[in-house]
């Protein structure tokens, strides 16, 4: 019952958030900062409808240069829900082509400033990303990157795509590593509480002097961070569980199952 009124409730605020921020792109077509107020009028409502509760330490990421790269892992859909609140000033993401053809969604994304990336078109691809590159030299404007390149849904990180380490060293600019916890495949919709899940992101790592010989190095440095961190933040996660469970009879706490 709380998982279809939660299904219901998702779809109305999918909806109105969605006139809401391509209003807001009419309004002012294309400004960088768009998509940060479209991120929180997308991911506000929804920690509430969801009933999830979220832990953010983004220092770092709220510090950033005024342009870098800015790359994080990638679950499932909800992403957008949870990686919504802790969107910085002037940021804008890459997305697939295929994005616009969403109902409102596609226009709010465009109207946003976003960057849609053809794929299957190889020329038009690497069109899209030198005019990505001359956006972090010459706007002040900071990319948000998924280089997994799709969904993991919540198992190890996948192998890192090469755009945003080739962007990043092209133009210069510092990656920001933002991690998400493990939590689409714990997330339990037919409860209250359905997840406690935490983002963190990491310091700044700097290209400037690299070149793309270095890239392979600077993909793995950054894919390693990332890993050593999302396992951490399952820990704590697991450790903040195990502590709201009630004592068993004698006084014994219940085994910790990592499956939980």
């Amino acid at each position: 019952m709380l998982l279809s009124i939660r299904m219901l409730l998702m779809s109305l605020h999918f909806m109105i958030a969605g006139v809401l921020g391509v209003l807001l792109g009419i309004c002012r077509p294309f400004n960088p900062d768009n998509s940060r107020l479209c991120a929180r009028l997308y991911a506000w409502p929804s920690k509430w409808i969801l009933g999830y509760r979220l832990k953010a330490e983004v220092g770092p990421l709220m510090d950033k240069p005024q342009s870098c790269v800015i790359v994080a892992n990638h679950q499932s859909n909800y992403d957008l829900f949870v990686f919504g609140n802790v969107v910085p000033h002037r940021t804008v993401c890459i997305g697939k082509k295929s994005l616009k053809w969403v109902p409102l969604f596609g226009q709010l994304f465009w109207l946003a400033g976003n960057v849609l990336i053809d794929r299957g078109n190889a020329h038009k691809a690497r069109q899209s990303m030198l005019t990505t590159t001359r956006t972090l030299q010459e706007k002040n404007t900071s990319i948000w990157v998924f280089p997994e390149g799709t969904r993991n849904f919540g198992e190890a990180l996948l192998p890192f795509k090469k755009g945003a380490f080739q962007m990043a060293i092209s133009a210069g600019v510092p990656i920001v590593p933002v991690c998400v916890s493990t939590y689409s495949q714990h997330l339990k919709l037919n409860r209250w509480h359905s997840a406690d899940i935490q983002i963190r992101s990491l310091p700044a790592i700097p290209t400037a002097g690299l070149t793309l010989e270095d890239m392979p190095a600077l993909m793995e440095q950054c894919r390693e961070q990332m890993r050593e961190c999302i396992e951490a933040m399952d820990r704590e996660v697991l450790a903040q569980q195990n502590r709201r469970l009630p004592p068993m009879a004698g006084g014994n706490a219940p085994a910790s199952n990592p499956n939980l």
